[in-house]
């Protein structure tokens, strides 16, 4: 095989290495919305868990801020199911850029390999 490869080769595997990328950005993404999603978990836990209290603090910058209870229980589980929808959203993502990383890969593949006579 010489050095120098077709045009068509070398943007299949520009492309290639595009998708690679994407992918790698998905899956950190996906797995800092896994970070939250716990979190958020953790949260509801700890203030499902506080007895008698009716108003609470949560930390908005650098300052606590009084809510009741129920707001924040609210406004947890709402930041919950809105990171595992993105969740979802991104794993559909993260399957439809496999697809075409195994398409292209081996569509590059077939490029490359020497023709049997």
């Amino acid at each position: 095989m010489s050095a120098e490869l077709p045009p068509q080769v070398q943007n299949m595997v520009a492309q290639l290495q595009q998708l690679q990328q994407q992918l790698q950005a998905v899956v950190t993404q996906k797995t800092q919305l896994d970070l939250l999603v716990k979190e958020a978990e953790e949260a509801l836990k700890e203030v499902e868990e506080s007895k008698d209290e009716t108003t609470l603090f949560k930390a908005v910058g650098n300052v606590l801020v009084k809510v009741e209870k129920e707001k924040l229980l609210k406004e947890l589980q709402e930041k919950k199911e809105t990171y595992e929808i993105r969740i979802k959203t991104l794993e559909r993502q993260e399957e439809k850029l496999k697809e075409r990383l195994t398409e292209m890969q081996k569509k590059l593949q077939s490029l490359l390999s020497p023709q049997a006579g």
